[in-house]
C-alpha cells in the first residue's frame, strides 16, 4: 500500500484578513504606485504585503524572521488565497526589507496613503467627518549614534533614559482610520507637526469643511491660521499659558457674578443608559458659553482675518478629577518638606546651608505644581547645650544652628485655585450652525478614539515595543507598514458595529469565559479570536488529493457576513481554485 501524506494548517482569521484587504485595495495601490526592477520575480509587492500584513495581524508579532516559517507552514492556504503562484522564498527577510526601503521613500509612501484613504473614505461614505491630530513617542534601546530618528526627547513613555522616534497620526472619525502618518525624529517638538500632517490629510479628503480636532499643542496661531486659509475648521482646548489664564479669569467674572447664563450639555442619546440597557437620567457633561472675537495672521505671505468662536467651558467630571489631583499634590508635597527637617538624633543630619535648603523647596514645589499654594518658611533654630569638662578640655556651653522647614496652607490661594478646576477654553472657526456648542463637546469627547489607535500601535496586536528593526530607514517603513495594518483594524471594527447597529442586534460567544455576554461594539482583536483553531487539512493519496476545511461556526458566519465577506472564503480552501481573481 503506498503511504499516505496528510498536512494539517492552521488558517484561523488569514482569509478573512486576505479578503478584507483586498476589499480595502492595499494590494493594489501598493503594486500600482511601487514599481520593482524588471527582473525581479515572485510575488507582487502588493500582494507580499498583504501576506506579511496578515502575519502580523494574526499572530501579533512585527518581526521578519518569523514570517518565512510561517509562510511554509501556510502554504496551501496561501496558494488557493492568492491570485499569484507562492513560494516560501518569496518571504524572505531580504525581500520583506525591500518592503520597508520602499515604504521608507516619502514620496512612494505619500502616493500609497493618499491613493488609500482616498479609496477607503469612497469606501465607507465618510465625508465631512472629524479629523483628529495627535502624537505619540516609542522608546527604543537603539543606539543614537549616526541616527537621525532615534533622539533623545520628552518621553510619553516616562523613559527619558531611553532614545525615542516619534509618530504623528491624523485619524478620520469615526473609525479612527490613519489618513496621515509621520515619522520623525524623537526630539522634535509637536506643535510644528499639526501642519505637515493637516497638509497630508487634505491630500487625501480635500479641503473646504473639513473639521480638524486637536489638542493643547495644536493651538498656536499659526496652525489655526494655515487651518483657516484653507477653508476648513478647527477645534482645540488653549493651553494655560501666557494671555491665556487673564482671558479665563475675564470671561469667568460674569460667570461668578451670575451675569452670564450657562448652557446645560447633556450626554449624546445613547449614552444615558447603563450597561444593562435601563434608561437612567441624563448625564450632565458640561456647562457652557461662548462669545467671539477677531483674529488676524499671516499665512504664506497672505494675511488671513477671521472670527473666532471661543468657549467657556466647565467639566464636572474633569472638575472632580482636578480637585483629587490637588489634593493629592499637596498632601505629597506637605509630606516631602515636612521630612526635610528631621527629628533630632544620629543619622539625621540638620541643614545648616539656608541657600541650599531653599534650593530644595524650591524643587519640592515646582515637582508638585504647587507653588503658591503653600507658604514655606526656613526658620533658624539655635540649640544650646552643655559640654563637661573631660581631662585638660574645660567645662563649656556649645551652640548649634540648624534651619527647620515650616510649612502653612495658603488657603485662599487654594480656594481660588479650586474654583478654576475644570473650567477650558476652547477655540473654534465653524459657524454655530456648523457646529454648535453643545456638538463641538460631543465631537472633542471622541478623542480617545486615536489614543486607542496609540495602543495598538504600542501594544498588542502591532506591538511596536520593542522595535525589532535597527536601521531607521527600516524603522521608518515598519511604522508605516505598521499604520496600514492600523487601517485593517480600524476599518473591520467600524464595519462591524455598523452592521450591528443597523441590524439592531448584538453578538455573544467573543468572551472567552462568558460565552453568553453579549455586546454591540466588539473589538476587532475578538472578532479575530473567533476564528481560531480552523485548520485546513489535506490528504495526498496516490490518486487523489482530499481536502478539509473545519466547518464554520454561526458566530464565525455572521461575522463574515457583517464584514461583507462570503463564507466560501473559507469553505472554497476545500477546492484547488484560487480565490481571489487576478
Amino acid at each position: 500500500m503506498a503511504e499516505v501524506e496528510i498536512r494539517t494548517e492552521r488558517i484561523d482569521d488569514v482569509p478573512l484578513l486576505v479578503r478584507q484587504q483586498g476589499r480595502m485595495g492595499i494590494p493594489e495601490v501598493l503594486d500600482e504606485v511601487i514599481h520593482p526592477h524588471g527582473n525581479r520575480e515572485g510575488l507582487s509587492v502588493g500582494w507580499l504585503t498583504t501576506i506579511w500584513l496578515s502575519y502580523i495581524l494574526s499572530e501579533a508579532d512585527h518581526r521578519m524572521s518569523e514570517v518565512e516559517p510561517w509562510a511554509e507552514n501556510q502554504i496551501e492556504t496561501l496558494s488557493a488565497l492568492l491570485p499569484e503562484p507562492v513560494r516560501v522564498k518569496d518571504f524572505t527577510d531580504d525581500r520583506l526589507a525591500d518592503v520597508l526601503l520602499w515604504l521608507n521613500e516619502d514620496d512612494i509612501w505619500e502616493a500609497i496613503e493618499t491613493r488609500l484613504g482616498q479609496r477607503l473614505v469612497r469606501l465607507y461614505d465618510l465625508r465631512r467627518r472629524p479629523v483628529r491630530l495627535d502624537s505619540t513617542t516609542a522608546a527604543v534601546y537603539h543606539d543614537t549614534e549616526g541616527n537621525t530618528l532615534f533622539r533623545h526627547g520628552h518621553s510619553k513613555d516616562h523613559r527619558p533614559d531611553l532614545p525615542q522616534f516619534k509618530v504623528m497620526l491624523g485619524t478620520l472619525d469615526p473609525l479612527g482610520m490613519p489618513l496621515a502618518t509621520l515619522v520623525v525624529a524623537g526630539n522634535e517638538a509637536d506643535d510644528g507637526l499639526y501642519v505637515p500632517a493637516i497638509r497630508r490629510a487634505r491630500q487625501v479628503v480635500g479641503q473646504g469643511g473639513w473639521l480638524y480636532v486637536g489638542d493643547t499643542k495644536m493651538g498656536a496661531l499659526a496652525t489655526r491660521a494655515f487651518v483657516q486659509a484653507g477653508g476648513d475648521y478647527y477645534l482645540m482646548p488653549l493651553a494655560q499659558t501666557g494671555e491665556v489664564p487673564g482671558l479665563l479669569m475675564a470671561l469667568l467674572e460674569p460667570v461668578w457674578k451670575k451675569q452670564q447664563p450657562l448652557e446645560r450639555i447633556y450626554a449624546p442619546a445613547g449614552e444615558e443608559s447603563d450597561p444593562r440597557g435601563a434608561a437612567t437620567q441624563k448625564k450632565l457633561l458640561a456647562l457652557g458659553y461662548e462669545v467671539t472675537r477677531s483674529q488676524e495672521a499671516v499665512v504664506e505671505g497672505q494675511p488671513v482675518v477671521w472670527e473666532e468662536r471661543v468657549l467657556v467651558i466647565y467639566s464636572p467630571s474633569l472638575a472632580k478629577n482636578a480637585r483629587r489631583g490637588l489634593a493629592g499634590r499637596l498632601d505629597r508635597a506637605e509630606q516631602e518638606l515636612r521630612a526635610l527637617t528631621p527629628p533630632r538624633g544620629r543619622g539625621h543630619r540638620p541643614w545648616d546651608d539656608l541657600e541650599a535648603l531653599q534650593a530644595v523647596v524650591q524643587t519640592i514645589l515646582k515637582k508638585h505644581d504647587v507653588e503658591g499654594l503653600l507658604e514655606v518658611s526656613c526658620v533658624e533654630e539655635v540649640e544650646r547645650h552643655s559640654v563637661r569638662k573631660y581631662r585638660d578640655r574645660s567645662a563649656r556651653t556649645e551652640e548649634r544652628r540648624r534651619y527647620v522647614v515650616q510649612v502653612e496652607r495658603n488657603r485662599q490661594a487654594i480656594s481660588a485655585t479650586r474654583r478654576l478646576l475644570g473650567w477650558r477654553l476652547y477655540v473654534n472657526n465653524a459657524p454655530a450652525e456648523e457646529l454648535s456648542l453643545v456638538e463641538a463637546v460631543w465631537t472633542y469627547r471622541g478623542a480617545p478614539r486615536i489614543e486607542r489607535n496609540f495602543q495598538r500601535l504600542k501594544g498588542r496586536p502591532l506591538g511596536i515595543r520593542p522595535l525589532y528593526v535597527q536601521r531607521e530607514e527600516h524603522a521608518r517603513g515598519m511604522v508605516r507598514l505598521l499604520s496600514l495594518a492600523l487601517r485593517v483594524l480600524t476599518s473591520v471594527e467600524y464595519v462591524v458595529r455598523e452592521g450591528l447597529q443597523a441590524s439592531k442586534e448584538t453578538l455573544s460567544g467573543l468572551y472567552a469565559g462568558n460565552p453568553k455576554r453579549k455586546t454591540a461594539r466588539p473589538t476587532t482583536e475578538r472578532l479575530l479570536r473567533a476564528f481560531c483553531d480552523i485548520t485546513l487539512t489535506v490528504v495526498y493519496l496516490e490518486d487523489r488529493t482530499i481536502r478539509h476545511v473545519t466547518p464554520l461556526s454561526q458566530l464565525q458566519r455572521r461575522i463574515l457576513a457583517l464584514l461583507g465577506l462570503p463564507a466560501s472564503i473559507y469553505e472554497d480552501l476545500a477546492s484547488s481554485v484560487g480565490l481571489i481573481p487576478p
